[in-house]
């Protein structure tokens, strides 16, 4: 222990990979033993090199401690390289071994001058993203490039701060990459409070995707709601897209419309189209002689088209401004192109109904490597999955397969094209290990999963597969850092961030005082859950209603005349201004109002006209000379009136036409 005895112990069992040293605690001494723990490295004397090796295991020979006598113990250490000389005269370290330590050769404490060259990345645009865990003064540096070119995962049972450590690393990556633009699926919506000058929040209420940017898979999942599609039924969605889309195009200039006929357009194209045509097309086909076998799934697949226009909470797709051409705009937004100084967009999917979920996920990673593609790398492009285990299950039957499909091909040849992926998941042995494997850098935070722990095992070499063997007890903050973007596996621990950045849900604050009432607003609470302060879809549904009747401009003027009298419904945005009465008129029990005006006010009329026509019959028959028989008759059995064409051609046309 005198200043600058670096001595531990000596060599007396080595292999190929690992080496045994054994070492003296005198008289029951610990301060020798207090140098040794487990993932510290140390250095083993090999002539003029140095051997780096990290501490696996420990015991003493006898198992057993004594307080009067010396104690011997032996370390299993694992062999990770060495410390040479260079041809300049400068030291290097080396991943591998030319000279193998001897029986009896020097173990001793690692210096700090070493410390630095085994975890210096030698890359001049290297970053600092924390500190060593064995030696807090010196920094822990990543190649931020290196990391984005072959994508990287950050691994980690809930709560040892997956979040914070995404923060870090973005944050780093833009101030690295002025070129770089990223995507965050956040499917908690926690990543808008970690960017607050860098980020773009995208949440579903100001959110426009348009329907006609989903493919015929992904606009399949959205109609059918999760479930798996009637084939039929979307062989007939196959046909009917192209059709409602060169419909649409033939708004259009001629010299346009020759451009796209020359140009196939398929279901798959993203070219915009009205759904009123589509349900018009739908109603043509229903209205056919023939395939009278298809109309049952016809009308099947009008009334989940219909049902999914009419929901609240797929407004993002079907609202009145989707059905412009507006692909560069949703593009520039989403993809931050230009960026104007916000290279970050948090696209929040708690929102959006989880049997769309998939659906949206496929479209937004398959465009990122579309743009990717075609930019001819002028982008740098990031997507960053939250969750990834929910998007690319390890189960091939679970999840959706367009969306698999995206992400596997961002993560296949996206670094061809300049699109990067960022996994984080908390269950790394759920995750597709095809994903995991094309990730070239990890960093592994606690995992207390047997088998999430053996996953990340597999993924490391060899010649550190010891460095996992304390992956289930290292504390929040640390990782193993180990890949592409490091020199070697390194156990360090991230650096903190200020506290009005870490990532946290909305409405969630660290700070609580119990002495003040809760502030919990019930009405909004439930308006949220019905989606009752969506925007309007009325257009829609209007579009949808002039398509399908062809007759409303027979009965026009009846028609306004009914709906005049309809009074406006109250949709609930004034409910914080207005207090609410105990029971409100429309939640008591009562008639329910006409849900077709014109039908209503049709059968007003023929209720007038055989009622006026079945008195002028009586009072003919009793005033008519000469029949007192038939009058008799007539007293004692009413005649029924006749049918409503009888009555119209025995009225005279004027009055038909006043009624």
């Amino acid at each position: 222990m005198k200043p600058g005895n670096r001595f531990l112990g000596r060599v007396v069992a080595c292999n190929g990979s690992r080496a045994t040293i054994a070492a003296v605690a005198e008289r029951g001494e610990t301060s020798l033993s207090e140098l040794w723990s487990v993932g510290r490295l140390i250095s083993i004397s090999v002539g003029t090199n140095r051997v780096v090796a990290l501490v696996c295991s420990m015991q003493t020979a006898a198992e057993e401690w004594s307080e009067e006598t010396n104690n011997t113990f032996r370390i299993e250490v694992e062999l990770m390289g060495e410390v040479f000389m260079g041809p300049d005269g400068r030291e290097e370290f080396s991943a591998g071994i030319s000279r193998y330590p001897y029986l009896g050769a020097i173990a001793h404490r690692i210096r700090a001058t070493d410390l630095a060259r085994i975890y210096d990345s030698r890359q001049l645009d290297s970053c600092v993203i924390g500190r060593l865990t064995q030696d807090e003064s010196l920094d822990a540096t990543i190649h931020v490039p290196s990391m984005l070119a072959k994508h990287f995962a950050i691994v980690g049972t809930t709560g040892v701060g997956k979040s914070t450590a995404v923060t870090l690393l973005l944050n780093k990556a833009i101030a690295a990459d002025p070129k770089l633009r990223v995507l965050i699926l956040d499917p908690h919506n926690e990543f808008a409070a970690a960017f607050p000058e860098h980020a773009v929040v995208i949440e579903t209420d100001s959110l426009d995707l348009p329907f006609w940017f989903f493919r015929l898979e992904e606009f399949a999942e959205v109609i059918f709601r999760g479930r798996p599609p009637v084939p039929e039924e979307l062989d007939i969605l196959r046909d009917v897209i192209p059709d409602a889309k060169k419909a649409f195009k033939g708004g259009e200039s001629g010299l346009m419309r020759r451009q796209t006929e020359k140009s196939s357009i398929t279901a798959d194209t993203p070219v915009p189209y009205r759904i009123a045509d589509l349900l018009a097309m739908i109603d043509e086909r229903i209205g056919r002689l023939e395939g009278r076998t298809d109309k049952p799934h016809l009308r099947s697949l009008k009334v989940k088209i219909v049902s999914a226009i009419n929901d609240p909470r797929y407004h993002f797709m079907f609202s009145s401004n989707t059905i412009t051409d507006t692909i560069q705009d949703t593009i520039a937004k989403i993809f931050r192109i230009p960026g104007e100084g916000k290279p970050i967009a948090t696209f929040e999917l708690a929102g959006i109904p989880s049997e769309v979920v998939n659906s949206v996920a496929s479209v937004l990673c398959r465009m990122a490597f579309e743009i990717g593609l075609w930019s001819n790398g002028g982008i740098h492009m990031l997507v960053v999955c939250e969750e990834a285990h929910r998007y690319v299950p390890a189960d091939p039957t679970l999840g959706f397969l367009p969306t698999r499909q995206a992400i596997a091909r961002i993560a296949k040849e996206g670094r061809k094209y300049g699109v990067s992926l960022g996994i984080i998941t908390q269950r790394p042995g759920e995750l597709d290990p095809t994903i995991l494997s094309q990730c070239s850098t990890v960093f592994a935070m606690r995992l207390a999963n047997d088998r999430d722990q053996e996953i990340i095992r597999s993924a490391i070499s060899n010649s550190s597969i010891s460095t996992t063997s304390f992956i289930s007890s290292i504390g929040n903050g640390e990782a193993i850092a180990f890949g592409e973007a490091v020199a070697v596996p390194m156990r360090m621990r991230f650096s903190r961030v200020e506290e009005e950045r870490l990532p946290r849900a909305h409405g969630i604050t660290d700070k609580v005082d119990e002495d003040a009432p809760p502030v919990v607003d019930l009405r909004s609470i439930v308006s949220r859950m019905r989606a009752m302060n969506g925007p309007d879809i009325s257009s829609f549904q209007q579009s949808y209603l002039a398509a399908q009747n062809s007759l409303a401009a027979a009965h026009e003027d009846d028609a306004g005349d009914a709906l005049d009298k309809v009074e406006p419904v109250d949709t609930g945005d004034d409910l914080h201004e207005a207090a609410l009465e105990s029971y409100r008129p429309d939640m008591l029990p009562h008639r329910p109002e006409p849900v077709n005006p014109q039908l209503e006010r049709f059968n007003q009329i023929r209720e007038q006209i055989l009622s006026g026509q079945a008195e002028r019959d009586a009072a003919r028959t009793l005033h008519e000379p000469g029949q007192p028989e038939r009058a008799f008759i007539g007293s004692a059995e009413p005649k029924r009136p006749g049918s409503l064409r009888e009555s119209l051609l025995k009225r005279p046309l004027g009055s038909i036409i006043r009624k």
